[in-house]
């Protein structure tokens, strides 16, 4: 619970490089999320390229924390690695998390940057990374080392929980 109340949306980086070795532990925590039928139809871009991230933002205008992160990751679904139609976007979901949430073991800071369901963001997306159609842009990971703290968070609400039925308040 630690970790999860620690993970927390950061949007300010400090300018230095993320080693690979973390880059693939953050990956492989992606690549460990549990997907339907054990699918796992994901593939992953690493984005260090400013002009790159400049064209995401253009498309993508709440993506600026990408642009003083020193390092993304583009989570992607794979349409020819789906088994169990419809369910990618859960599984990509479901992966961004886990890294999310690496991310914040590793004491580096990260934020999720939505990309899936805009058919623009998406389109450019692809395009600009020269992926084949069957690859989807699913979601941006800014990371870094974070330059700003905030304080673990628990958003528990006991309201929010019923037992079998609307009538039953937990």
């Amino acid at each position: 619970m630690d970790t999860i109340y620690k993970r927390r949306s950061i949007r300010k980086f400090q300018q230095k490089s993320v080693e690979q070795d973390l880059l693939l532990k953050i990956i492989k925590a992606g690549m460990n999320a549990p997907s339907a039928v054990g699918q796992q139809p994901w593939q992953f871009v690493i984005i260090d390229d400013k002009q790159v991230i400049e064209e995401v933002v253009k498309v993508h205008p709440n993506a600026k924390p990408a642009m003083n992160a020193p390092i993304s990751i583009l989570v992607c679904g794979d349409l020819d690695k789906e088994r169990s139609q419809g369910n990618w976007p859960i599984d990509c979901a479901a992966a961004t998390q886990n890294m999310l949430l690496e991310i914040a073991s590793l004491g580096l800071g990260g934020c999720w940057l939505g990309i899936y369901p805009r058919e623009q963001r998406i389109n450019r997306l692809r395009e600009l990374i020269g992926a084949p159609e069957h690859i989807v842009p699913f979601s941006l990971i800014a990371l870094g080392y974070p330059a700003e703290e905030l304080a673990p968070k628990d958003t528990f609400d006991a309201k929010r929980i019923y037992y079998n039925s609307w009538s039953k308040k937990f």
